[in-house]
């Protein structure tokens, strides 16, 4: 007998929802309010990507990643596989895979981030409405979206991006598994923290407290399966995470590139020592016993780098008049990208902080209050006052529930992160780096969220605790005017705006009490959007700033004005539309500087890109580059590199817009013996190198990266103790190999008043680059 197939009963569980419609058992508009929050973070993460710049350190070594897999696998700064980063290249892998299919372009290398960005949304949102519902979801979603730090981090080619979205897939994981007591998510929250370490070594590994917090409180489990599964997952997560240290430490040496940041070519040293024990030197820790390089040492060109003035990897298109244009600056130093100015009449700093703000015992990024300097606190710490009392009120309210109740241990995860972060950024070096408090943006939101919907509810409950809401708001307000009242020339409306809005939101709220004459739910909700109003009002203004006609991407995270206290970075409006970036030696864009064959007391542009005057518009080589790498290429024979230099500035513009095969000496910070004076006479000799370029580097320029030696590697005076293995090999070039004329490659004449030039008299640029031949046998 035939069946009617029209009026088949549709199988149970067969109807889609629409992604529109909220799921069952959430308000009507939480689904579309994700949405918009989702088309909200493109926007911020992805605006102006095609004018993205490039990260130049980290995207030089993104590009020799693309040119082989052996780099890839490495992370190798150069196509040549000589060395590798002075960080694990896991953060760089997602860049590199961009790069291989869409082609090699700044806004390539910036996708990624994007793409972390809203994933690192999306992740919490659905954290916080599995512990605290779907309103607290919303806020918290609303409030990692307009909050500065994560603008900044997820439109900057660094590692933190990554870094921040594996860390919440393992909070993820662990809370399925503390509220179902199973092994599995357990197990894989342990993966995502491993696959964090390759982007950021043993920074994820401060999450472990948290998520092992949670799950031996909360899992409903016995304490022994608890802590067996603890230890399992323990086991995973230091398998993965040790996995490319293994990888390399069990690599013979010789078929692999050295290790970055190293005296003795070891992974574990890079990692444990470089990365780590270094970062807490003001505690008094050394690395030195590690085998590493100190990452309070180095900065080329003669000069010490002072306390505090640890300066980011610049960006390629940091330069001045036209960027990548005539002799830039930033490129070649870590830059940094600091206070930002809005208005085309004001002078450098405008913008600048009406005073150092709040970094105590030790300066605005030092020292253990630098979370609350004016530096930080503006891109970070505009929800510290309610989330602290969320935490308080979430812990202290869940007195007397089951052990496994869900609620504490949310606020227990959340607590815990925030406060081992806090900790560890306040005892560690920070130093500028803005995007490092991306993974301090997370815990805020969660705890914004959920805490205001506690305190909400608490305050239509009525009874003392009704009070906890107003004091919250109060408090916070308090704190983003103080904070917005620090930029003077910013925004001067911002602080009265929030000002009114928090009166407006405390008078509702008052009238409204449980209790009162006039209590009722409009009011109420009157006064809890006012209150929402005044807290996300601040940090909104500064994350807009991407929208700015002024804005430039800053390479260090920053969004907006942010106060650094020591002028570094300043940024303003010029004839460029992202203005013109200030090297980070304070208020002028020259200096003077000992290094190179300038001799001392020459004026250079500062931190320049290295090779010839900067790189070209888009990252192409200038004129000048291209006649020299062409000249090399046609005279190298059959040497391995195209020639070899002791900066990795001079050695980014060529990698960068050519993926050519140059041989950095140094490493980044110079001081890394890599090659070894014996070993680079061993490339020379067998021809695997025939020409270097010499002088003109910036930070990293292995020359000058040792306190009394200058640019060509000889003592300066007094101060002279030991040459780094780059500097020797400079003193053994200029004593052995042949300059060569500037007429070969098309090269500027001598300038007037200088020394006729000889048969091999070089050509020495604005930079004070010099090209040496060196033959087999000398």
């Amino acid at each position: 007998m035939a069946s009617n197939v029209l009026n088949a009963t549709p199988p149970v569980g067969s109807y889609r929802r629409p992604p529109w419609r909220s799921p069952e058992g959430e308000p009507a508009y939480a689904r579309p309010a994700l949405l918009v929050l989702v088309v909200l973070a493109v926007v911020l993460y992805a605006w102006g990507i095609d004018r993205s710049e490039y990260h130049t350190f980290y995207a030089s070594a993104a590009r020799s990643m693309t040119e082989s897999w052996k780099a890839f696998f490495y992370g190798s700064f150069d196509p040549g596989n000589s060395i590798t980063l002075d960080k694990l290249p896991g953060f760089l892998w997602p860049q590199a895979l961009s790069a291989r299919v869409f082609g090699f372009h700044a806004w390539v290398l910036t996708l990624p981030q994007v793409l972390e960005g809203v994933a690192s949304l999306l992740v919490l949102h659905r954290i916080v409405t599995r512990w605290a519902g779907a309103h607290a979801a919303v806020i918290a979603g609303a409030v990692f979206l307009v909050t500065p730090v994560a603008v900044g981090l997820f439109r900057t080619s660094v590692e933190d991006p990554m870094f921040t979205l594996c860390l919440l897939l393992a909070a993820e994981a662990t809370q399925r598994a503390a509220r179902d007591g199973r092994l599995r998510p357990l197990v894989m929250a342990g993966v995502w923290v491993g696959i964090g370490f390759q982007a950021k070594m043993l920074e994820s590994w401060a999450v472990l407290p948290a998520l092992a917090v949670v799950y031996l409180i909360s899992a409903p489990l016995t304490l022994r399966r608890r802590l067996a599964h603890l230890g399992v997952a323990a086991l995973v997560t230091t398998a993965v995470s040790a996995s490319w240290i293994l990888a390399v430490t069990l690599t013979p040496a010789k078929d692999r590139p050295y290790v970055d940041g190293t005296t003795n070519n070891s992974a574990f040293s890079m990692v444990v020592g470089y990365n780590f024990l270094s970062r807490f030197s003001s505690l008094g820790i050394s690395a030195a016993s590690t085998g590493s390089v100190s990452a309070s040492q180095g900065g080329g060109n003669g000069h010490v780098r002072t306390s505090g003035q640890d300066t980011g990897r610049g960006s390629a298109s940091s330069a001045g008049p036209g960027a990548y244009g005539a002799p830039g600056a930033g490129s070649g130093s870590r830059a940094h990208a600091g206070l930002h100015t809005y208005g085309g009449d004001r002078a450098l700093g405008a913008a600048a902080p009406r005073s150092g703000g709040g970094g105590g015992f030790g300066g605005d990024d030092n020292g253990w209050s630098k979370m609350f300097g004016t530096s930080l606190a503006s891109q970070t710490g505009w929800f510290y006052p309610i989330a602290a009392i969320a935490a308080m009120c979430g812990l202290l309210w869940a007195r007397g529930r089951p052990r496994t109740d869900r609620l504490r241990a949310g606020y227990l995860l959340w607590a815990s992160w925030l406060a081992v972060y806090f900790l560890v950024f306040s005892a560690g070096s920070v130093a500028g780096h803005t995007y490092y408090m991306g993974v301090i943006a997370v815990p805020l939101a969660a705890l914004t969220g959920a805490g205001t919907v506690l305190m909400w509810r608490a305050f239509r409950a009525g009874g003392p605790r009704a009070w906890v809401l107003p004091g919250a708001v109060s408090v916070t307000a308090a704190w983003a005017v103080h904070l917005a009242d620090q930029f003077t020339s910013f925004a001067p409306w911002l602080a009265p705006a929030v000002v009114v809005l928090a009166v407006a939101a405390l008078a509702l709220l008052l009238m409204a009490r449980p209790g009162g004459r006039r209590a009722g739910g409009r009011l109420a909700l009157g006064g809890l959007a006012a209150a929402l109003a005044a807290l996300l009002l601040a940090p909104s203004a500064w994350a807009v700033q991407v929208f700015a006609p002024s804005y430039r991407t800053s390479v260090m995270g920053a969004v907006g004005p942010s106060g650094t206290g020591r002028g570094f970075g300043t940024t303003w409006p010029g004839s460029a539309r992202f203005g013109h970036m200030a090297w980070a030696g304070g208020a002028t864009s020259r200096q003077v500087a000992r290094s190179g064959a300038g001799g001392a007391g020459r004026t250079r542009t500062a931190g320049g890109m290295g090779g010839f005057g900067g790189a070209a518009s888009g990252g192409a080589l200038t004129p000048a580059q291209r006649r020299l790498l062409a000249y090399t290429r046609a005279h190298d024979g059959s040497a391995a590199y195209v020639f070899a230099t002791t900066s990795w500035s001079t050695a980014s513009p060529y990698i960068l817009a050519t993926g050519a095969k140059v041989l950095p000496v140094g490493g980044f910070s110079g001081r890394v013996p890599s090659p070894t004076e014996n070993r680079f006479r061993q490339l020379v000799d067998s021809g695997k190198v025939r020409y270097v370029l010499l002088g003109g580097g910036g930070r990293g320029s292995g020359a000058g990266a040792v306190p009394g030696v200058t640019g060509d590697g000889t003592a300066a005076g007094t101060g002279a103790t030991e040459q780094t293995a780059a500097a020797q090999i400079t003193t053994w070039v200029q004593a052995t190999c042949t300059k060569v004329p500037a007429s070969a490659y098309g090269g500027s004449a001598a300038t007037a008043g200088s020394p006729a030039l000889s048969e091999r008299a070089a050509v020495t640029t604005a930079t004070g680059q010099t090209l040496y031949l060196c033959e087999p046998g000398k």
